[in-house]
């Protein structure tokens, strides 16, 4: 009788090991190209995320979770072959990334060709869950419209002129579209638009300045930017014509540039002292201990896209038929560094909150810190849903 029963478990045992399998997860982002930076944290942070999420088992339901990376260049191109072989050829059950907003626009179709969820993190532009969204794409980075709609809390005042600079790229136009929009009082009287990898601003600063100069009240130069440096706007001496800077948050190496501008108002994604929660503490000192430096702004979401994904593969049961995971994905609440984020049914884009800061310059850190002023709930910002469903 013993041996019998023995014998059952082992072969109940060998048909859990057959049952289980490994789920492919296909990270295609910019590990090469002018977003590298970025990159690299979404990275870190999106296997911390599984592993955070699985309680370091890297496992959903006894399936292993395989992580297959893919380096776009930062080339759209390379982005939409790149996945399409993710789907195709390493027979990847879902996909994420990737880094740059061009990119992401090239790989929408691709999901949808294949009918394979692509989760888009952290690329930024309104048109991936706005006209060129499918009903395979969800997002768990915030869009241009939370982050104009945000900064907006900090500058969007009676009596305040603005003039927009931003990089000549979905990304840049995007941001200025939706910040545009979501100004009530405030008067925005000029958008430069430069190419992404200017560093001579002087021509484009000129122009900004006799847009605003003159103007009564204050006068604001709002800068929607990735990668670079475009407060060296700031060498030009806008401060002579009553020109303040403005900006949202960024990563770390940013944000050294933000000491020269104490006081300085914005809107941030994330920054690793401001959200208090399981999940954040988890992060910040786990990345403390292995990379002995503080989680950054891409950290967290490639952290929050590792937490979405298991919370959906366990709403599924470990089941990865794309119908599923979009059943359990539309509406699915989920917790992050940033506290809970919510997938809108209607354009499956993350609903999570913002934070209006103010710089203190502390000579403890290299760079300018954003302090907390209040934190912005996704139901105080009206975020449009622009994918006509």
């Amino acid at each position: 009788m013993k041996t019998r029963l023995i014998a059952a478990a082992a072969l109940l045992c060998c048909a859990a090991s057959l049952q289980a399998k490994d789920i492919k997860i296909a990270h295609v982002y910019d590990k090469t190209g002018a977003l590298e930076a970025y990159a690299k944290q979404t990275q870190t942070g999106l296997m911390m995320g599984l592993e955070y999420a699985t309680g370091g088992t890297m496992k959903v339901n006894g399936n292993n979770l395989v992580v297959i990376e893919k380096d776009n260049q930062g080339k759209p191109d390379v982005g939409k072959a790149q996945l399409a072989a993710a789907f195709a050829d390493d027979r990847a059950d879902i996909a994420v990334g990737p880094t740059s907003s061009g990119v992401a626009l090239a790989m929408l179709p691709v999901a949808e060709e294949y009918k394979k969820i692509l989760l888009v993190e952290p690329a930024v532009a309104d048109a991936i869950t706005g006209d060129k969204w499918n009903r395979y794409i969800f997002r768990t980075g915030r869009n241009s419209s939370q982050d104009a709609i945000a900064n907006a809390v900090a500058l969007d005042k009676a009596g305040i002129t603005i003039a927009t600079m931003a990089q000549d790229t979905a990304f840049g136009r995007d941001g200025v579209k939706a910040f545009k929009e979501a100004l009530k009082k405030a008067k925005l009287v000029h958008e430069e638009y430069l190419p992404g990898n200017t560093t001579d601003f002087t021509a484009g600063a000129q122009r900004l300045f006799d847009a605003l100069k003159g103007k009564p009240g204050r006068k604001v130069i709002f800068i929607i930017w990735a990668g670079g440096n475009p407060f060296k706007i700031a060498d030009l001496d806008p401060k002579r014509y009553g020109i303040e800077i403005a900006t949202g948050g960024n990563i770390l190496p940013a944000m050294t540039a933000y000491k020269n501008f104490p006081g300085m108002e914005g809107a941030a994604y994330y920054y690793f002292g401001i959200p208090k929660n399981p999940a954040n503490n988890w992060l910040v000192t786990e990345h403390y201990k292995r990379f002995k430096n503080p989680p950054d702004f891409f950290t967290a979401g490639g952290m929050a896209a590792g937490m979405a994904l298991v919370e959906a593969l366990k709403k599924t049961g470990g089941n990865t038929n794309t119908e599923k995971l979009i059943a359990a994905m539309e509406g699915m609440s989920f917790d992050t560094p940033k506290g809970k984020m919510t997938f809108r049914k209607e354009d499956h884009q993350a609903m999570q909150s913002m934070y209006h800061f103010k710089i203190k310059v502390d000579p403890a850190f290299p760079w300018g810190v954003p302090e907390l002023v209040r934190e912005i709930k996704p139901e105080e910002m009206a975020v449009p849903i622009r994918n006509k469903r």
